[in-house]
């Protein structure tokens, strides 16, 4: 029996996310990422699907790897104009009820005092549908243009990101008790004081010694997205993420993945089962097999050698550009995406620099699934068994058109089999939606272990309880 599978549509607020040169096809719509019709309308056809959400992709900075300069990639319009993911939130919740919000931010370019507010924000005024994709981000040029000397090594930003992430907890889960908000018109009190804390941090990277800005929101942590691969991803995936995103090109390599995550999640002491996988993937469907095959030689005319090249070149650090078409790809030590080169050059296949432009042409690092309903879940029925995967993040080749398919003809098949819900599990947030318990994340997530802050505030000093009372005790006026 094959477990629910789960949907996300992948997208980004920009031209061309994941298929260069798909944005000249004459069915495209993503010219219009800058209009709020687009993407109203778009969640509206994703409701109608039961997608679980809407994960929007996100990056600071531009390809300038690839030939050395962002020349192809503003010419193709490859993730360049690209416009800030969070101002989506709101008009994509006022389209729908259901509908998840998936929200990319980088730990690299802004202070978590200021984000976790606007994080707060988004949550409230969704009521409760914010997920944030935590990414430590790998372009050079967003390093340099945020007047950083440039990238930190990879390893240091998951540093980094563990004790951005330490602060959020601490704001989200420590600085507004449990029923510090009243509201109590007659005794004109808002909100009582003594329920409200200061978090004290001091920390390597981050000194943040107030209060949390915003009152609790419905979730209070936003649902926690997460798609690291590497060594030092997926240890911080492992500790901090709920839903894991995946861009495997084979069977092999997400099985091996997703147990290697399961067991390190156990190892911290979380439910490991509790973790929903999703693995990037493009879905050409058709009614027919044939029509779904020449739908997709259709869209392949349209793709963009130099747009592919450009992120193969961006999301690994190597300049393809100097290399001949028919030259093999070889690994070389790079301060991007690690794991993408290691899956480049370290399987058992070899790729020339034509062959990987024209394998990222669509869907960017995901397989590419083309047939008729029954085909495609047949498919994906088959990479749930073999590798325990929860879901899948559905990029698209045409929008809205990849997306309306898979609504219209997969859906149903997928339904008809009973591996796909036929309406939306209760509960109000995003996070009751996608496991079924509360709003809030488990006892077992680290950041619970914030919510009593003035403990941990006594534990980072040293101090024992009675003393620590005594010295924060404030006078009563």
């Amino acid at each position: 029996m094959v477990k629910r599978i789960h949907f996300n549509a992948f997208d980004m607020n920009c031209v061309g996310h994941q298929s260069p040169g798909l944005w000249a096809h004459p069915r495209d719509r993503s010219w219009q990422y800058k209009d709020v019709e687009y993407w109203t309308e778009l969640a509206a056809t994703l409701e109608r699907g039961l997608f679980d959400g809407i994960f929007i992709a996100d990056v600071i900075g531009y390809y300038d790897v690839y030939k050395g300069s962002a020349y192809h990639a503003i010419q193709q319009g490859a993730q360049i104009p690209v416009n800030d993911p969070l101002q989506l939130a709101v008009p994509i919740a006022m389209a729908t009820q259901h509908l998840g919000i998936g929200i990319t931010a980088s730990t690299s370019f802004e202070h978590p005092y200021t984000f976790a507010r606007r994080l707060s924000t988004a949550d409230h005024l969704t009521k409760g549908r914010i997920g944030w994709n935590i990414v430590t981000s790998y372009l050079e040029s967003g390093a340099r243009n945020v007047g950083q000397d440039g990238l930190r090594r990879h390893d240091n930003r998951y540093q980094i990101a563990d004790e951005y992430l330490e602060v959020l907890y601490k704001l989200f889960e420590g600085s507004w008790e449990e029923g510090a908000v009243v509201r109590d018109r007659k005794k004109r009190i808002f909100a009582h004081p003594e329920k409200v804390h200061e978090i004290g941090h001091k920390g390597t990277f981050f000194e943040v010694p107030g209060y949390h800005l915003c009152e609790p929101s419905p979730q209070r942590t936003p649902v926690l997205y997460q798609a690291g691969a590497s060594e030092a991803g997926r240890s911080f995936a492992a500790r901090h993420a709920e839903c894991v995103f995946v861009a495997a090109p084979t069977k092999g390599i997400l099985k091996n993945y997703i147990a290697d995550l399961r067991w390190r999640a156990t190892a911290a002491g979380r439910d490991a089962q509790k973790l929903l996988t999703f693995n990037l993937a493009t879905l050409i469907v058709d009614e027919t097999d044939a029509k779904a095959q020449a739908k997709f030689e259709e869209y392949q005319r349209y793709t963009s050698y130099d747009g592919a090249l450009v992120f193969m070149s961006g999301w690994t650090g190597i300049d393809f550009g100097q290399y001949a078409p028919t030259e093999p790809v070889k690994k070389v030590e790079t301060n991007a995406v690690i794991s993408i080169v290691d899956h480049l050059t370290g399987g058992d296949r070899s790729w020339s620099v034509q062959q990987l432009a024209s394998w990222g042409g669509i869907g960017g690092l995901g397989p590419v699934f083309v047939g008729s309903a029954a085909t495609v879940a047949d498919i994906l029925e088959d990479w749930v068994k073999e590798t325990d995967v929860d879901g899948f993040n559905l990029a698209y080749a045409v929008t809205p058109e990849t997306f309306e398919d898979v609504v219209t003809y997969l859906v149903p098949e997928l339904q008809r089999r009973g591996i796909y819900p036929t309406c939306y599990p209760p509960g109000k947030t995003l996070r009751e939606k996608l496991f079924g318990d509360g709003p809030y994340v488990p006892s077992s997530h680290p950041a619970a272990r914030y919510r009593d802050i003035e403990k941990v505030k006594r534990e980072q000093r040293h101090e024992p309880a009675a003393f620590a009372d005594a010295r924060e005790a404030k006078p009563v006026w």
